[in-house]
């Protein structure tokens, strides 16, 4: 029933705000030209949808193919780091500042070593997506409390077996989190790359509308970008709940 009530209260926020910006625009008389009403959008994404789906279909595929590249070595580089004291020390003042780079200044290199296409935007998505991926993973396996630890130790368990075992278990919340941050950021590379070495995707279509004043169509392709990633959040909601359902015991008893 919460959970009926919630669903309803956001179901509503999301008409409450269409609602208003419609009103807002009839009322105003703002032109389509600074402001289209949602009305407007939603013509456009149904008129248009035939032409507007195969560049949909690529942002997706370049966006969850360079997520899975940046959350495999986000992964990776989150063990490393996270499972000594030492590197996670050494290792974070880089990672923070390779991640201070603005990503649209690395697309012109991008393209330099790879060409116009699919692949920068590709590798854009893995970047962006690396870092809250690193540092959730780092974060959880750091924080595993020395006792258990040693308590396993005791039981002469050997460091890959507390890693495997106990460590990488515990950090699933943190994964998760993460994943669900970092799926919205690659979203955000992949347009970026799109839009400057791109001749496909939804980046490459706003941009083209844009030169054209089209923009109600600039707005479609927003609406189509906020969808994708609503989709993808729930899904790893989803996901998160069935695999880390443990980690939210004690709240369910504590509200039960």
């Amino acid at each position: 029933m919460t959970l009926s009530r919630e669903r309803l209260g956001s179901l509503l926020v999301i008409l409450g705000f269409f609602g208003a910006w419609e009103a807002a625009c009839l009322a105003f008389s703002i032109s389509p030209l600074v402001l289209p009403r949602p009305s407007e959008i939603v013509t456009v994404l149904v008129t248009r949808w035939p032409a507007l789906m195969p560049h949909a279909v690529q942002t997706l595929y370049t966006t969850l193919v360079g997520f899975a590249l940046g959350v495999s070595l986000g992964v990776v580089i989150g063990m490393v780091i996270g499972s000594s004291r030492f590197a996670y020390k050494v290792a974070f003042p880089l990672l923070v500042g390779f991640s201070s780079i603005p990503k649209v200044a690395v697309v012109p290199i991008l393209v330099l070593w790879f060409g116009a296409g699919t692949v920068p935007a590709i590798i854009t998505a893995m970047i962006i997506s690396i870092f809250p991926v690193v540092v959730n993973v780092a974060t959880g396996l750091a924080t595993t409390e020395p006792e258990l630890e040693d308590v396993l130790k005791t039981w002469k368990a050997s460091r890959t077996d507390i890693l495997f075992n106990v460590g990488l278990p515990r950090t699933m919340p943190y994964l998760f989190a993460s994943l669900k941050v970092a799926v919205t950021l690659a979203f955000v590379g992949t347009v970026i790359a799109e839009t400057v070495a791109s001749n496909r995707g939804i980046g490459n279509m706003m941009l083209i509308a844009s030169s054209n004043f089209n923009v109600p169509l600039v707005f479609a392709g927003l609406f189509i970008l906020a969808g994708l990633g609503v989709a993808l959040y729930a899904v790893f909601s989803l996901v998160e709940k069935r695999v880390t359902g443990w980690a939210n015991r004690k709240t369910e008893f504590a509200m039960g």
